[in-house]
């Protein structure tokens, strides 16, 4: 059955599938058809991730690589951090639970016709992200209605089988009856398309989205309102009723956390609940995402701060990730840093090092790395070690870490904020700079919203809510 032409029962009209098999020639001729080219996979360590056992899978051209029943595949794409951060919480649960996690991603094979696809399509993300905290009108009118509303018709699911059957060749050579975890719609689809025998898709929104849709996998979430959201296909079709999710295709497992942050949860927690009555400097995290957007709020976060940082009262620590165009625009723009901070450039084992000092942290220190990897992983090493993350409720709301949450990029990310806030472990969504300056000052010189947000992460460590990503192995090896 051509998946993109009945998604689970519900038929997609002749019109709309003629535009699904449409865009998939389209993107054909202009990227090509490499059905007929057999890629042939080695694997090699991780360097960045090596703790948690990953390997990379990197294009051979020698033999079939032969992986053993302790293996799984992690599926990915390099689209922003979000899919890559919940990629590594799950190899690391993989590792944790005696698993070898092999990590494939999907954007990085720059001769295959799936990587030129998923490359323009980022492109045009990353800047759509962009343009949305440039220009409120392109939010309005583009940005927020097609992350709202565009990803969430099953149309849209449609046109992305289709052309999800370019991306399989990449991957038909590796062998298939390896667990396969995605944590990508697109990774999923294809590995379906490439016969791949147990496929688990990683659904990382809380707003249900035919985007993240790939029939034939089993489909995982985060939270119930999702479950219950993703399992009717809620507002997938404003004309008709759907058919629901067949069951046994959809679980709530929790959030996607990994396993060095589940396992120090109350010993990470305990530490800030000591730096709070202690009165040492409220540590706050911000973490630049992997697309660059919020620049000018950042840049009004940072000069908020300088001052509580002089007085001792606060420490920032600040990752630009691979970002560097990104922060030297802040340096620029913030000529008040100059000489107050405290450089942790391209050198990840410095960063290892610094996140394991429980030394009091003091002033600002900004953390850059060309490495991809590294970029990432430095936030999550910071989170252990910081009070309270500044973040959009992207993939980083799911985390054991209390959280203001910054305006949102996309309509869909605003459903992330409201469970935080639901469930005590960071605030709502804080719309104007006006609202995250003003949270600041109450967590930096008050103690009840800080304190309040530590405990709803033991609430919630208590009740399983981070399990997420072990209960996804799980799933992927049938246990």
């Amino acid at each position: 059955m051509d998946k993109s032409k009945i998604i689970f029962g519900n038929e997609i009209s002749a019109s709309d599938y003629r535009k699904s098999c449409k865009k998939k020639e389209k993107f054909k001729r202009k990227f090509g058809d490499d059905s007929n080219v057999e890629y042939r996979f080695g694997s090699v360590d991780n360097n960045v991730l090596s703790d948690i056992g990953v390997k990379n899978l990197v294009l051979s051209g020698g033999e079939i690589l032969k992986m053993d029943e302790k293996s799984v595949i992690v599926g990915n794409i390099r689209m922003g951090y979000g899919h890559y951060r919940i990629s590594m919480a799950i190899a690391s649960a993989a590792h944790a639970l005696g698993y070898t996690p092999y990590w494939l991603d999907l954007n990085s094979f720059k001769e295959s016709t799936a990587t030129k696809i998923i490359s323009s399509q980022n492109d045009l993300y990353s800047l759509g992200s962009r343009l949305s905290q440039k220009f409120q009108l392109f939010n309005k009118f583009v940005w927020e209605p097609i992350n709202y509303e565009g990803f969430r018709k099953l149309t849209y699911n449609s046109s992305d089988q289709k052309v999800a059957e370019l991306m399989a060749p990449l991957i038909k050579g590796l062998p298939k009856n390896v667990p396969y975890i995605a944590t990508h719609a697109w990774p999923a689809q294809a590995a379906v398309h490439a016969g791949f025998e147990r496929v688990v898709n990683c659904i990382p929104d809380n707003w249900p989205m035919a985007l993240h849709l790939s029939e034939g996998s089993i489909h995982t979430v985060q939270t119930d309102s999702a479950f219950i959201g993703y399992k009717m296909l809620r507002g997938m079709d404003k004309k008709r009723q759907l058919k629901p999710m067949p069951d046994g295709t959809l679980f709530k497992v929790g959030h996607y956390i990994d396993h060095e942050l589940v396992s120090n949860i109350e010993s990470d927690c305990e530490s800030r609940l000591n730096r709070l009555e202690s009165g040492e400097a409220r540590r706050y995290l911000l973490s630049v995402g992997g697309a660059g957007a919020q620049q000018k709020l950042f840049e009004d976060i940072i000069r908020h701060l300088i001052g509580q940082v002089s007085e001792g009262k606060a420490a920032l620590l600040i990752n630009a990730g691979d970002h560097a165009d990104v922060l030297d625009s802040i340096l620029k723009n913030v000529p008040e840093l100059a000489g107050k901070y405290t450089k942790h450039y391209d050198d990840f084992e410095e960063v290892k090092r610094f996140a394991a000092d429980v030394s009091p942290i003091k002033g600002i220190h900004i953390f850059r790395n060309s490495d991809i990897f590294a970029a990432v992983y430095t936030t999550n090493l910071l989170l252990r070690i910081s009070d309270v993350l500044l973040t959009k409720p992207g993939e980083l709301a799911f985390y054991p870490v209390p959280k203001i949450m910054n305006k949102r990029v996309g309509g869909h990310e605003l459903w992330n904020a409201v469970h935080s806030a639901e469930i005590g472990d960071g605030t709502y969504e804080c719309e104007k700079t006006e609202e995250v300056l003003s949270m600041m000052d109450q967590i930096t010189f008050g103690k009840e919203v800080f304190a309040s947000m530590v405990r709803g992460i033991l609430n919630a460590h208590a009740a399983g809510i981070y399990n997420g990503a072990y209960e996804v192995v799980k799933l992927a090896f049938n246990k």
